[in-house]
């Protein structure tokens, strides 16, 4: 069964090596608090806001060896007011759990996006 999985960081710099610490740090976690095997990943669409254009956080998977798992990387629209400097992201995973029994994972400031979580 497929589900996804959702989380978000934010860097305090647009600069490549504070986008792909963070998204690394990300990536980890949720693959930590979800107990994942790359081949349990189908796909990783990830996206920045506008104000983050020096480095494409896919990266950071790829570097991870995240070799067969389809990524994609996408500009989040410019919604007035929104959380700055923010790299979410999407995993498409292979699992019999349940989507209550899933760990979305919200880093640093990112963590005011769900409280809930």
């Amino acid at each position: 069964m497929m589900r996804g999985i959702r989380g978000a960081t934010v860097v305090a710099r647009d600069e490549p090596g504070l986008i792909l610490e963070a998204t690394r740090e990300l990536l980890l976690a949720l693959v930590e608090a979800n107990r994942l095997r790359p081949d349990d990943i189908a796909s990783a669409i990830f996206t920045a806001t506008p104000d983050l254009t020096s480095q494409a956080p896919a990266r950071a998977a790829r570097e991870l060896g995240w070799t067969e798992v389809a990524l994609l990387d996408a500009a989040e629209l410019p919604v007035s007011g929104s959380l700055p400097r923010c790299i979410r992201v999407l995993l498409h995973i292979d699992t019999e759990r349940t989507a209550r029994e899933l760990v979305h994972v919200y880093l640093r400031d990112a963590r005011i996006l769900r409280p809930d979580r």
